[in-house]
């Protein structure tokens, strides 16, 4: 018996239950009695070295990500540093690779250590299959988890997103409304990312009346070299792609330097649309349009939510954020004249 079985058996948030143990306000008579009558029939005894730590917190916070190195994962690392700094708060971070038994072995590394609370970054984490979620659900019997672009629906597991799918489905709109019919989706992950980009541009082509192609979604897992390859080699092989909507500035930026390879002029000819909105979207010639993720805004959310919880607070467990589309020199005017929607 935990506080996790308790606060199911009470019907309530962990949180709450942890405030009534731990003797803090913000908790009504009928639900402090409703949790103390669990406890005492099912004879729990709170462990009083972890009633300490949640009385004198350690003021460290577990961080795991993939891969420290990928661009959107350091500048969210960044971000929720700074941001726990700023509330007095340290942070252990563990890079645990993309296997699914290395993210499990770190987990219990990490959590192993004394900490408040952990933080996911990525939506890798938020694994397809349920059963590779597991870990993160048995963690957060013990303890808060929040999870950057991902989402795990279980108890004390929290999440904060970028509205991917309706992002991408207003980018493919634009597309569209500005010419463009065959369209590429080109994407380099099933994460819980992948898939709701994914879905918005389906969501974009049935909008518009525009039948769905397999050949027309590519998933490429290479660097910048072997999209670009790709791209020659699907050319090559007879498809033909007005546009591409890619997952990720990396992909987009590949497409880019694929026009102009074969002569395919920019955005007259041919459009891009990238995501994330990274300084290479800056770097490109001609600038890149793409999708603004607000990775700065959801570390940040991420971490004032989770200062919430570790306070008794119960804030909405999964939050989205509305994703930015930037139109730069990659996309063209529609074919009425106006400028692309914004």
């Amino acid at each position: 018996m935990n506080i996790y079985d308790i606060s199911k058996k009470a019907g309530v948030s962990i949180a709450t239950v942890s405030r009534v143990i731990n003797n803090k306000d913000r908790v009504s008579e009928k639900t402090r009695k409703k949790i103390m009558d669990v406890i005492e029939q099912e004879g729990y005894t709170p462990n009083e070295y972890a009633r300490g730590l949640a009385l004198q917190s350690t003021k460290v916070i577990g961080v795991l990500c993939p891969d420290s190195s990928d661009s959107y994962t350091a500048a969210a690392i960044y971000n929720v540093e700074r941001c726990l700094r700023d509330y007095g708060y340290d942070c252990i971070l563990c890079c645990t690779g993309h296997r699914q038994e290395d993210r499990e072995k770190y987990m219990k590394l990490i959590d192993s250590k004394q900490i408040d609370a952990l933080v996911l970054v990525g939506s890798s984490y938020a694994a397809q299959d349920p059963k590779d979620q597991q870990y993160i659900i048995d963690a957060a019997k013990e303890k808060p988890v929040m999870i950057i672009n991902g989402e795990v629906d279980a108890p004390n597991v929290y999440s904060v997103a970028c509205g991917d799918e309706a992002a991408v489905e207003a980018a493919t709109s634009g597309l569209i409304e500005s010419g463009s019919r065959d369209i590429l989706f080109l994407y380099n992950a099933r994460s819980y990312s992948g898939r709701r980009k994914l879905q918005g541009y389906k969501n974009a082509l049935q909008k518009h009346g525009i039948r769905e192609r397999d050949e027309l979604i590519a998933l490429v897992t290479g660097g910048l070299d072997e999209t670009i390859d790709f791209l020659l080699r699907q050319r090559s092989e007879g498809l033909r792609f007005d546009a591409v909507m890619a997952s990720d500035d990396y992909l987009a930026a590949a497409a880019v330097k694929y026009a102009k390879k074969t002569g395919l002029k920019i955005p007259e000819d041919f459009q891009v649309i990238g995501y994330n909105d990274l300084m290479l979207a800056r770097c490109c010639e001609p600038e890149l349009t793409t999708v603004d993720s607000r990775v700065e805004d959801l570390s940040v959310a991420a971490v004032n939510y989770l200062m919430q919880i570790l306070d008794g607070e119960t804030p909405r467990q999964h939050s989205l954020l509305e994703g930015r589309l930037t139109w730069r020199g990659t996309t063209r005017t529609s074919e009425d004249g106006n400028p692309a929607p914004e």
